[in-house]
């Protein structure tokens, strides 16, 4: 059961990081839960290392959201960064 929250945390992260940062990106369905999810242990490492907050392992804390919404939105800018123009209609 934890780890399909985990995956519907991952899912839901990377549509509100889709939707704060629109534009064209890859993947559907599978590639934003994988955003997701990457962007949460990406959040969860940069809280715990550089903010000296640790995330609870429970996928219904507040702080676990953020976390991964706002790692989700890194990832996003960096893919942005590197692959931005690859993606665009010619």
């Amino acid at each position: 059961m934890v780890i399909v929250s985990w995956i519907i945390l991952g899912l839901v992260a990377g549509v509100i990081a889709k939707i704060l940062l629109p534009g064209r990106d890859p993947g559907g369905l599978i590639g934003t839960t994988l955003t997701g999810i990457v962007g949460a242990f990406l959040g969860g490492w940069i809280s715990t290392r550089f903010l000296d907050h640790p995330i609870s392992k429970d996928p219904f804390d507040f702080a676990t959201w953020v976390a991964a919404i706002g790692g989700s939105l890194i990832l996003l800018i960096v893919y942005r960064l590197f692959f931005g123009n690859s993606r665009e209609r010619r």
